[in-house]
């Protein structure tokens, strides 16, 4: 295994976990930080909470379990490249969605909509207080006490306002700084998964075409690639191997990029990382392709009729769900009942956030439609 670069995050330069913790054997704490979060509950949630489509639409759509597993692969070999913390950006890859609501995009706007006059509600956040808070699983704390570098990772966005109420963690928003370049790089291998991993789930779901996709620079030049090589080649072949060729090229130019930006800068350790500027990114010619491939699946996949539908019903779900259960919450299960001081309206959406797609729909059929139970 090669070194570490000495700007790497390591287990000597963390700044360790909230709560004092036996030292693990036979392995680091970020494996360690990996092995709490394939086990919590809310991981074992992503196999029924998806992308785009709705869960019972089809089993060959991705999930927001097989999407952070291809963000951990896809991370995993990109810290490689860059002597970086592998198990690091892994157990950030595999958290980034804890919170996730069901219903993908839909269902977090939904919610948020609900939560405005409460302090809004942010998917990354929501990831947070489910590694902080919500798991229950270890005696002497909530939460499952991961350690500070894998918590900042997964927070990639917050406003002012919240990040003066998550202490050291949103210091960097506030000073922007930067975090370390495994979150750095975890934010760009989600960006690259969801893109190359939304264009396949659409075509499989028939709602964009090929010939749609050969007028977007970056597909056409690996679909004419890909034809090159194999003449007459057709159907689900010539979308992987398309898929795959776009996939290497991104990741390539992204840590040559990066190694190219980190030769420039030097920083010599990781507090260099923090005060310099964002070292992680695409050449300007392989992101110009990556914004026109996220702004055609904006217009003709997102905003898809049939997409557009499902996430009409989806929104009506989750508004159901937050009036019936804000309005008398003695309908919530008794753990998401909170006491008289605490935060009730916040506990609803901690329910609604938790839930499955299925689940979700299982819910809404139970409170409203006559005969259920």
């Amino acid at each position: 295994m090669l070194e570490q670069a000495p700007y790497a995050v390591t287990a000597a330069n963390s700044r360790g976990r909230q709560h004092r913790d036996t030292q693990p054997l036979h392995r680091g704490e970020f494996q360690r930080d990996r092995d709490r979060i394939i086990h919590s509950t809310a991981f074992r949630r992503l196999e029924y909470k998806t992308q785009v489509f709705v869960n019972h639409e089809g089993d060959l759509f991705r999930t927001r379990l097989t999407h952070s597993l291809e963000v951990a692969q896809i991370a995993r070999g990109i810290a490689r490249a860059l002597r970086l913390n592998e198990d690091l950006v892994e157990a950030i890859s595999l958290a980034h969605d804890l919170g996730h609501t069901p219903f993908g995009h839909a269902g977090q706007e939904a919610l948020n909509d609900c939560m405005r006059e409460h302090g809004g509600f942010e998917h990354n956040l929501q990831s947070l207080r489910t590694v902080d808070l919500l798991e229950e699983r270890y005696a002497t704390f909530d939460g499952l006490n991961l350690c500070f570098e894998t918590r900042e990772g997964i927070v990639k966005h917050c406003s002012p306002d919240n990040a003066r109420s998550l202490g050291d963690l949103g210091e960097r928003f506030l000073r922007r700084t930067q975090p370390s370049l495994e979150a750095q790089i975890c934010n760009l291998a989600d960006e690259i998964a969801y893109n190359n991993h939304d264009v396949d789930d659409g075509l499989r779901a028939g709602l964009i075409t090929l010939e749609q996709l050969e007028d977007v620079s970056l597909f056409a030049q690996h679909v004419a690639a890909v034809r090159a090589c194999h003449p007459g080649l057709g159907g689900r072949r010539l979308i992987h191997e398309t898929v795959r060729r776009m996939i290497n090229a991104l990741v390539c130019d992204l840590i040559e990029t990066t190694a190219a930006n980190i030769g420039v800068q030097q920083p010599a350790n990781l507090a260099a990382v923090r005060r310099g500027p964002p070292l992680v990114g695409f050449s300007a010619e392989m992101g110009e392709a990556q914004r026109l491939m996220k702004r055609f699946l904006r217009t003709h996949l997102y905003q898809h009729y049939q997409v557009l539908r499902m996430a009409s019903k989806a929104q009506k779900i989750v508004n159901d769900l937050f009036s019936a259960f804000t309005a008398n919450p003695r309908l919530l299960p008794q753990q998401y009942q909170a006491p008289a001081t605490g935060d009730q309206v916040r506990r609803v959406a901690d329910y609604i956030a938790g839930m499955t797609d299925r689940y979700a729909i299982k819910e809404h059929r139970r409170l409203f439609a006559v005969g259920e139970s």
